[in-house]
C-alpha cells in the first residue's frame, strides 16, 4: 500500500499524519464531503427528533473513486440553538458495538444543561450493524473466543484459530483489509464534512477510546472536547488487550479473597484469604474431575474460572457466584444467571425498523479490527503454544486464555501501520480502579500516551464504565463541567467511592452491543 494511505484526510486537503509518516498528497475527498444525506425519522415509535440517514465513503480511502461502503448515521439535534457548541459523537465500545442507538440511549443520561449544547451524533461503525456488515459464516461454537490451553486441545484450538480466519476471507474479500480503527475514523472526519462542523466533540467508551485516541492522532485540528471513559492502552493493541484481561484479575482475585474471609460468615468460604483461595481451587479441581450440573450445562474448572474473571473485580457478585457453585457441585438446585457464560443480556435495539445484521457480525467485526489493526501477532504457532503455558503459571485464573492462539495468526498482514498514539491534544481520560475489561493499567497507558490528557481516577470504582452523568457522583461532575466548558482540570483528578461509581455502562445504561454470548469486546 503506498505511503499516502497512512494520512488522515482532512476537508482542506491538508493530511494530517500520525509521528514519523511520510507526507504524500492525498486524493480529494469533496464528493463524499458534500454529500446531503436524506435524514428520515429513525423509528415510528421514537420521537421524530431522532434522525437516520445513510451516507457513503470509500473502501479504500487511497482510492476513493473506487467502491465505496455504506455508513448508517443518527443525530438528535439540540432544541436550545443559542446554546449548541456543536456535535457530540458517541461510540460505546465494541470493536463491533452497534452505535446508531446511541443518540437515544444517552438523551436521558447526559444532564440536560449539558445535552443542550450539542447535536447527539451516532453511528455503526463501518462493517458493523447496519454499516455495510460484516459476516464471516460463523456458528456459535466458532464464536466462543474462551479457549483455555491443553495440551491435549491445543491443535483444536488451532483448528478453530485457522477456520475462523479463513471463513472470513473467504467471505468479505477485498472488503476485509480496509475494516480498520483508521478507516473508522476516516469515516468519522466525512460524517463531520457532512455535518457542516469544523471540529467534533466525542464520548466514547471502552474501544472507542482507542477510536477517540486514533482520531485525535490522525486529525488534531479538528479534535475538540473529547472524553475516553474506560480506555484501551494504545500501546497494547491489540494481542495485549487481551492478555491484559488475565494480567488485571489476578490482583482483583487477591482482592476479592481478602474481602470474602472478612465476611466468612456469610459466605462461609474460609475465615483468612488463603483458605478462600483455597477453596476456589478446590473447586476448580472438583469441576475438572466431575463437571458440574447448572441447569443442564456441564461446567468445568475451566468454564468457571472464564465465567468468574469478570466478576472477581466485584467481589459481593464473585463470591455469591462461588457459593452457588459449591451448592451445584453438592447436587443442590440452583437458578443463578451469572452461573453460565452465555448469561450477558442483549441490549434493548431502540432503532427496531433497522435491518438486523448477521447474527455473527459482532464477532466478525471484532477479530476484523484487532486482526486488521496491527501486524503485531506472532505468525509461529507454537508461540502462543509457549505463551500460554508461560501465563497459565503467572496468571492462573485467566492467563492460558489470553495467551491462547487467536485468528489473527492467520490474518492476512494489516494494508497500513498501527496507528502510534503520541501526541498533546487536550482531553479527558476517565477510570475505575476496579475496570474488568480494560483494568487500571490499561488506563493508565492512555493516559500517558495522551500527554495534553487529565485524567478522572476513581479509586475503589468497579465496573466496565465511568460515565453516567448523575451530578451526585464526583467523576460525573467533571467530565460535566468540561463538556459545557471544554476546560479541562488543572491536574487529574481522584475520586473515592465504596464500591460502583455509578450506574454505567455495566448496567445497561451504555451497553456494547452483543448480539452473541461469544462476541468479545472491549
Amino acid at each position: 500500500m503506498a505511503p499516502l494511505v497512512a494520512a488522515g484526510i482532512t476537508a482542506t486537503l491538508i493530511p494530517a499524519l500520525a509521528p514519523g509518516q511520510a507526507s504524500a498528497a492525498e486524493p480529494p475527498l469533496q464528493r463524499f464531503e458534500n454529500q446531503q444525506p436524506a435524514w428520515h425519522r429513525c423509528d415510528a415509535a421514537l420521537p421524530a427528533a431522532f434522525q437516520c440517514a445513510t451516507i457513503k465513503v470509500p473502501l479504500d480511502y487511497s482510492h476513493p473513486d473506487a467502491k465505496t461502503i455504506k455508513l448508517a448515521i443518527s443525530r438528535m439535534r439540540t432544541s436550545v440553538a443559542g446554546k449548541r457548541h456543536g456535535a457530540l459523537f458517541l461510540n460505546p465500545g465494541g470493536p463491533g458495538g452497534e452505535g446508531l442507538d446511541m443518540p437515544a440511549m444517552m438523551k436521558d443520561t447526559i444532564p440536560k444543561k449539558v445535552r443542550e449544547q450539542y447535536d447527539l451524533i451516532g453511528f455503526d461503525p463501518r462493517g458493523v450493524g447496519t454499516s455495510s456488515p460484516l459476516t464471516c459464516g460463523l456458528t456459535p461454537t466458532q464464536e466462543n473466543i474462551e479457549h483455555p490451553y491443553r495440551p491435549a486441545t491445543f491443535s483444536r484450538d488451532v483448528k478453530w484459530a485457522r477456520t475462523v480466519a479463513d471463513k472470513c476471507r473467504a467471505k468479505n474479500g477485498d472488503k476485509l483489509p480496509y475494516i480498520t480503527t483508521r478507516n473508522t475514523a476516516r469515516d468519522m472526519d466525512v460524517i463531520r464534512a457532512v455535518l457542516g462542523e469544523k471540529k467534533i466533540s466525542y464520548l466514547g467508551y471502552s474501544y472507542g477510546t482507542y477510536l477517540g485516541a486514533v482520531y485525535a492522532q490522525m486529525f488534531p485540528e479538528r479534535t475538540d472536547r473529547f472524553v475516553l471513559d474506560s480506555a484501551v492502552d494504545p500501546a497494547r493493541i491489540w494481542r495485549g488487550m487481551i492478555q491484559v484481561w488475565a494480567e488485571g484479575t489476578e490482583p482483583a482475585f487477591t482482592r476479592w479473597t481478602k474481602w470474602t474471609a472478612e465476611r466468612h460468615r456469610t459466605y462461609k468460604l474460609g475465615n483468612t484469604a488463603a483458605k478462600v483461595k483455597k477453596t476456589f481451587w478446590d473447586l476448580i479441581a472438583r469441576a475438572d474431575r466431575t463437571p458440574i450440573d447448572v441447569g443442564g450445562d456441564k461446567l468445568t474448572g475451566d468454564d468457571i474460572r472464564a465465567t468468574l474473571r469478570q466478576q472477581f473485580f466485584s467481589p459481593q457478585s464473585a463470591a455469591e457466584t462461588v457459593v452457588d457453585f459449591k451448592r451445584a457441585a453438592d447436587g443442590h438446585r440452583v437458578s443463578h444467571r451469572s452461573l453460565t457464560p452465555d448469561s450477558r443480556p442483549v441490549p434493548r435495539r431502540f432503532v427496531a425498523s433497522a435491518a438486523q445484521p448477521p447474527a455473527d457480525n459482532g464477532s466478525a467485526a471484532f477479530w476484523t479490527v484487532v486482526c486488521g489493526d496491527t501486524a503485531a501477532w506472532p505468525r509461529d504457532v507454537e508461540q502462543y503454544r509457549r505463551d500460554a503455558i508461560r501465563d497459565k503459571a503467572k496468571y492462573p485464573i485467566y492467563g492460558d486464555f489470553g495467551s491462547n492462539i487467536t485468528p489473527c495468526a492467520f490474518w492476512d498482514k494489516p494494508v497500513e501501520p498501527v496507528t502510534k498514539v503520541d501526541n498533546n491534544v487536550g482531553l479527558l481520560t476517565v477510570q475505575n480502579q476496579w475496570d474488568s475489561q480494560t483494568p487500571l493499567t490499561s488506563g493508565l497507558g492512555m493516559h500517558h500516551a495522551l500527554k495534553g490528557s487529565r485524567m478522572v481516577y476513581v479509586k475503589g470504582g468497579e465496573g466496565h464504565g465511568v460515565y453516567s452523568g448523575d451530578p451526585r457522583f464526583c467523576a460525573n461532575r467533571t467530565i460535566n463541567a468540561y463538556l459545557s466548558s471544554g476546560k479541562l482540570p488543572a491536574q487529574d483528578v481522584t475520586c473515592t467511592t465504596s464500591g460502583r461509581q455509578s450506574p454505567g455502562v455495566n448496567q445497561g445504561i451504555v451497553p456494547t452491543p452483543q448480539r452473541t454470548p461469544g462476541a468479545p469486546s472491549f
